[in-house]
C-alpha cells in the first residue's frame, strides 16, 4: 500500500496557498472518501472523477479509495480541486507515473466526459507554482493566462485523455505562448464635453494625481458623462501594476480568455450595493468592487443612495488601500489601491438652488441629503466640484472642448514626474511635499479658518501638488494651493 501525491493551490485572497493532494488505495469496502475540509463542490468532485474515467474507459478499483487534502484544517474550496484528484488517482491506479507528477501542480474542472472547464486562480497558481519549482497543469483554455508567470512549465490540457497521453509519451502537447493583452474600446472624448469648464479642470487634476472627486449637481448636468470620461485620461498600467490587477481579476474568474489587463479598470456598481459587494465577502470571500477597480477608478453614481452601511465600509480601503474580509475561519486581505469617483445631486429632487423648481422643504432637504454621506468619508475626498447644467442655446453653439488625447498627454506628463519621486501624489506623504513659504502660510491659515483635519489639510497639499506637476513647477506655489483650497469640500456648521 502507498500513496500518490499531487500538488494543487487553495486561494486566501490573492495568495495562493499550497495544498497536497494525497490518495491512498488500501484493502476494504469499496469506498471514495473525501477529507481534508472540504466544502461542497470538493466533496461533489468524486462524481465528475468517476465519471470522467468512465468515459476514458476505466474504473475505480474495488477498493477504498481515500483522498486527503492536506493540511487537514485549511477549508478547500471550488471545482478547480477535481483535475489533482483525478491525477492523483490514476497515479495511484499506475496508470501515470508518480515521479513525473511530482514535478507539476494542477488545477481544473472536470466535465463528465473528461473534458476540462477554466476555473478562477489560474495565474496566481502558475505564479505559485513558478516560485516553488514547479510547472503546472491547467485547462487547454487557460494555458495562456498561465504562461504569463514566466518561467513555469505549462502543460495545457484539452481532457483528461491528454494528461495519460502526455506522461506515457504518446503525444507531445506544445507550450502555450502568453495569451496576450487585452484592448479596450475606446472611450467616450473629451471634445464632446462643452462649457463646464471648472468640472474639466477638476477631471484633470484628478485623473493626475490620482485623487477622490466628489460631483454634486442637478439631473441631467453632465456629472455620469464626466465621470465616464475620466479613465480615458490614465495612462496605461505598469508592467507590476498590470500583473497585480490581472491576478486579482484572475481569482475573481473574470480575466477572459487570460489577457492581460493593460487599462486601468472601471468599476460602476448600483447604489443597491451591499457592504459585501463593495468590499468583499460572500460565502467564498470573493473580492468586491474596491478590490477589482485596485490601480483603477471605483464610479458611486447617485453617493446618498448607498447603503450607509455601505459607504461607510469604504473608509479603511480609502485609507489603506487595501481591504480585509474577516471571517471566523479565516481573515482574507485584498489589495484596493483604488480611485473613487462619486456623483450626486444636491438634494432627493434634485433641483436644489433653482428657484423655480425647488421643493418647499429647500434648503433643509439639501442638509438632510447631504447628511447621508458622514463627515469621516467626505473628509477622505480630495475633491469636490458643483457641476452647473448648461443652457441649451450655449450647448448648441459652444465649440468642442480638447479632445481625450490631449489632456492624457498632460496627465501623463504629470504621472512621469510623480513616478521620479518615488509615488502618486494621492499617496504621497505631506511632509516631504516642497511649498513655497507664502503658499505654506496660505495653506496653513485656510486650514485653521475652515477647520481642516490633519488628514484635510494633507490632501489639499497633495491637490496643491499634483496642480503644480501639471503646471511643471518644481514647488507647490500658492496659486496652486488657493486651487486646492477651492476643490476642498466645505458643508457649513460641520468641519471638514
Amino acid at each position: 500500500m502507498s500513496i500518490a501525491r499531487v500538488q494543487s493551490f487553495a486561494f486566501s485572497g490573492v495568495d495562493a496557498v499550497p495544498v497536497e493532494v494525497q490518495v491512498q488505495v488500501s484493502s476494504g469496502l469499496p469506498a471514495f472518501l473525501v477529507v481534508g475540509l472540504p466544502d461542497k463542490a470538493v466533496g461533489e468532485a468524486r462524481e465528475r472523477v468517476r465519471a470522467a474515467l468512465t468515459a476514458m474507459g476505466l474504473a475505480l478499483p474495488p477498493r477504498r479509495v481515500l483522498i486527503n487534502l492536506a493540511p487537514a484544517d485549511l477549508l478547500k474550496e471550488g471545482s478547480h480541486f477535481d483535475l489533482p484528484i483525478a491525477l492523483c488517482v490514476l497515479a495511484a491506479m499506475e496508470v501515470l507515473p508518480r515521479e513525473d507528477l511530482a514535478g507539476f501542480a494542477a488545477l481544473g474542472e472536470l466535465s463528465l466526459d473528461g473534458t476540462l472547464n477554466p476555473v478562477a486562480g489560474v495565474l496566481p497558481a502558475a505564479i505559485a507554482a513558478s516560485a516553488r519549482g514547479l510547472g503546472l497543469i491547467c485547462p487547454a483554455v487557460q494555458g495562456g493566462e498561465a504562461a504569463w508567470a514566466g518561467q513555469v512549465e505549462v502543460l495545457a490540457l484539452p481532457d483528461l485523455l491528454c494528461a495519460v497521453n502526455h506522461f506515457r509519451g504518446t503525444q507531445v502537447l506544445t507550450p502555450p505562448a502568453p495569451a496576450g493583452v487585452a484592448e479596450m474600446a475606446p472611450g467616450p472624448d473629451m471634445a464632446d464635453v462643452k462649457g463646464m469648464e471648472a468640472a474639466k479642470r477638476a477631471i484633470e487634476v484628478a485623473a493626475a494625481g490620482g485623487h477622490n472627486l466628489l460631483l454634486i449637481g442637478p439631473p441631467g448636468a453632465g456629472k455620469s458623462m464626466l465621470a465616464s470620461r475620466l479613465p480615458g485620461l490614465l495612462p496605461d498600467l505598469t508592467p507590476a501594476e498590470a500583473l497585480q490587477v490581472s491576478t486579482i481579476h484572475s481569482v475573481a474568474g473574470l480575466l477572459v480568455g487570460g489577457l492581460l489587463v493593460k487599462r486601468p479598470p472601471y468599476r460602476e456598481p448600483h447604489h443597491s450595493a451591499s457592504p459585501a459587494a463593495l468590499t468583499g465577502g460572500g460565502q467564498r470571500a470573493r473580492p468586491g468592487e474596491v478590490s477589482l477597480a485596485h490601480r483603477g477608478v471605483l464610479f458611486l453614481d447617485e453617493l446618498p443612495e448607498f447603503p450607509r452601511a455601505a459607504l461607510e465600509a469604504l473608509r479603511t480601503p480609502l485609507e489603506t488601500g487595501r481591504t480585509t474580509v474577516a471571517r471566523a475561519s479565516a481573515h482574507i486581505t485584498y489589495p484596493a489601491r483604488f480611485q473613487l469617483v462619486a456623483a450626486m445631486n444636491p438634494c432627493r429632487c434634485g433641483h436644489l438652488g433653482d428657484a423655480s423648481r425647488e421643493c418647499s422643504k429647500a434648503p433643509r432637504c439639501g442638509e438632510d441629503y447631504l447628511n447621508r454621506i458622514s463627515g469621516p468619508l467626505l473628509d477622505r475626498i480630495d475633491m469636490t466640484v458643483q457641476v452647473q447644467p448648461i443652457a441649451p442655446a450655449e450647448l448648441s453653439r459652444a465649440p468642442p472642448g480638447e479632445s481625450t488625447a490631449t489632456v492624457a498627454a498632460r496627465v501623463a506628463a504629470a504621472r512621469d514626474v510623480q513616478r521620479s519621486r518615488g509615488t502618486l501624489n494621492a499617496e504621497a506623504d505631506g511632509s516631504a511635499i516642497a511649498l513655497e513659504p507664502d503658499a505654506r502660510e496660505l495653506a496653513e491659515r485656510a486650514a485653521e479658518k475652515l477647520r481642516l483635519s490633519a488628514r484635510g489639510f494633507t490632501r489639499v497639499l497633495r491637490v496643491g501638488r499634483t496642480i503644480a506637476d501639471l503646471a511643471r513647477s518644481p514647488t507647490v506655489r500658492r496659486a496652486d494651493v488657493a486651487e486646492a483650497l477651492a476643490f476642498r469640500h466645505r458643508v457649513p456648521g460641520r468641519p471638514v
